[in-house]
């Protein structure tokens, strides 16, 4: 009898260990799944695109102030105006030499718009009302490129040329990205007149001034833009951001 017993203890004792390590297994198989599962479905964030290729236009007046203060009010006031002649105030700079040298930079809806808009009595009034003298300068510009992405300064650059040939000159600006980023030169647009492509418009930022000033001395700058095709002197306006709008 004790015998019996015994057995039948010894069978129930191994029912109850196979049991056990078959749920053993099916909670590692189960938390492997899950795992791997985990795994297969982690997002991926796709990288945005901060260049802009889709071109834009725009007007850029450069003018000087007795008074910035007075102006910006004075420019603030007259928006819905600008807004009726489907112009949009987008970047407001300070020159870096000449705080009082000012930069606007606006988005336009219609080219032609503008500039009958430009040519208005009222608009030169108002100009000079607000403090601006002499004579501004104006340009309508096609920009064709723009890099939205954000930068660590503050300090922008607008470099007006001539070229030979826009397509050439485009090409060879292109291939010399990596040597201005050495340099403390990033390109954020790019662009050129309305009207005749062969006079180029290009804004940088500085994010070393040092080496960005050092460097448009240089003699291989100066062999790069020949060779790309630039006639002359080129024109350059170095400014502070101290406004945008969206």
């Amino acid at each position: 009898m004790n015998q019996i017993r015994f057995s039948c203890m010894l069978f129930f004792s191994a029912i109850t260990l196979f049991l056990i390590s078959c749920g053993g297994n099916e909670e590692k198989s189960s938390d492997e799944t899950t795992n791997k599962d985990s795994s297969n479905t982690t997002a991926v964030t796709p990288p945005v695109n901060t260049i802009i290729t889709t071109p834009q236009s725009m007007m850029v007046a450069k003018h000087k102030v007795v008074d910035f203060a007075k102006w910006k009010a004075s420019y603030d006031e007259h928006d819905s105006m600008r807004l009726a002649n489907g112009i949009h105030s987008y970047v407001i700079g300070r020159g870096l030499q000449d705080s009082n040298m000012v930069q606007v930079a606006v988005k336009v809806d219609d080219m032609d718009k503008a500039k009958a808009f430009a040519k208005d009595p009222s608009l030169k009034k108002a100009m000079q009302k607000s403090g601006v003298t002499g004579a501004p300068s104006m340009m309508f510009v096609t920009v064709v490129f723009q890099d939205t992405v954000a930068v660590n300064s503050d300090i922008r650059s607008t470099t007006t040329f001539t070229v030979k040939d826009w397509d050439a000159w485009q090409k060879a600006f292109e291939a010399t990205k990596q040597e201005r980023m050495d340099n403390g030169i990033t390109t954020r647009a790019y662009g050129h007149d309305a009207d005749d492509n062969k006079k180029v418009r290009v804004v940088v930022a500085l994010t070393d001034t040092a080496r960005a000033f050092a460097y448009w001395k240089t003699d291989a700058l100066k062999q790069r833009m020949a060779e790309s095709g630039v006639i002359g002197q080129p024109e350059r306006f170095v400014y502070r951001v101290v406004q945008r709008y969206r």
